[in-house]
Order: C-alpha cells, then sequence, then structure tokens
C-alpha cells in the first residue's frame, strides 16, 4: 500500500464512501483501463457523473489517465493506491 498515515487512509476512504459516483467508477475500472463512455455505459451512469467522479478522483491520486495528451478517447486506470483502498471497502463490505 502507499504510504499513508492512518488518517489520510480514514481521509481517503471517507472520500470514495461519500460518492456514489467515485465509487462506482474506481469499481468499474477495477484493473482494467477504459474510456469515460465505458465506464458509463458499464455502470449505468450518465457520462457527466463519470468525468466529475474521474476529476476528483485524479486530483488525488485514485485514477491515472494513460493518454493524457489526447482530447478524445481518454484512457483511465486506477492506481495501485485505489485498487488497495477498494480491497479494504471489500473486505469491509461497502
Amino acid at each position: 500500500m502507499a504510504k499513508l498515515t492512518q488518517e489520510e487512509l480514514w481521509e481517503m476512504i471517507g472520500f470514495i464512501k461519500i460518492s456514489p459516483s467515485r465509487y462506482l467508477t474506481l469499481k468499474t475500472l477495477s484493473d482494467s483501463f477504459l474510456m469515460p463512455s465505458e465506464i458509463a455505459r458499464k455502470s449505468g451512469m450518465a457520462t457527466t457523473q463519470v468525468s466529475n467522479a474521474l476529476y476528483d478522483l485524479k486530483r488525488k491520486d485514485l485514477v491515472v489517465c494513460l493518454n493524457e495528451k489526447s482530447h478524445k478517447g481518454r484512457i483511465y486506470q486506477n492506481t495501485q493506491l485505489a485498487l488497495d483502498i477498494l480491497e479494504i471497502l471489500d473486505k469491509a463490505g461497502s
């Protein structure tokens, strides 16, 4: 797991749990890589919800854009930190 203090870890977990769209975006990505439209289709969310969630998650280093210079067809992937936090949430039954 990334080097977070216990307090930082709980802040990050709260950041994800408070927003169903953030959590669902991370879950949909799992250990795959997808475009926002694919995340929206697989999750049932609106593309704007996914875009907003990706923006928030990227700022917290939970997702990374693999082709940042592209204006269309951007591909996102969870970071290891996101995968670690998802594992914690899944064990807790969230």
